[in-house]
């Protein structure tokens, strides 16, 4: 089932290569939605797909890529208005 999700990741998550790791990340699991740098030093994600998939990338999302720390992941659900869009990384 299709579904969507909003994910916030707080910690040291910028400038060690979030974005990128998480765009690869969800394009290998199928996934549509963006990823972006907040200006409170979070990352914000929304990403819509299947329910297995989304929660293979909130699992990746507790850990991130090497170099960074995560602190907390906060998960919400969202519209799945950008089913079938790539997933990219948004400035």
């Amino acid at each position: 089932m299709l579904s969507a999700r909003h994910i916030t990741v707080t910690g040291y998550v910028q400038g060690v290569g979030f974005r990128y790791a998480c765009c690869q990340q969800a394009r290998v699991l199928g996934l549509s939605g963006w990823v972006r740098n907040a200006g409170d030093g979070s990352v914000e994600i929304y990403a819509a797909g299947e329910g297995e998939a989304l929660d293979a990338l909130v699992a990746w999302c507790h850990d991130g890529p090497p170099g960074a720390r995560v602190k907390d992941v906060r998960v919400n659900p969202a519209s799945s208005s950008m089913t079938g869009e790539k997933f990219q990384i948004r400035i």
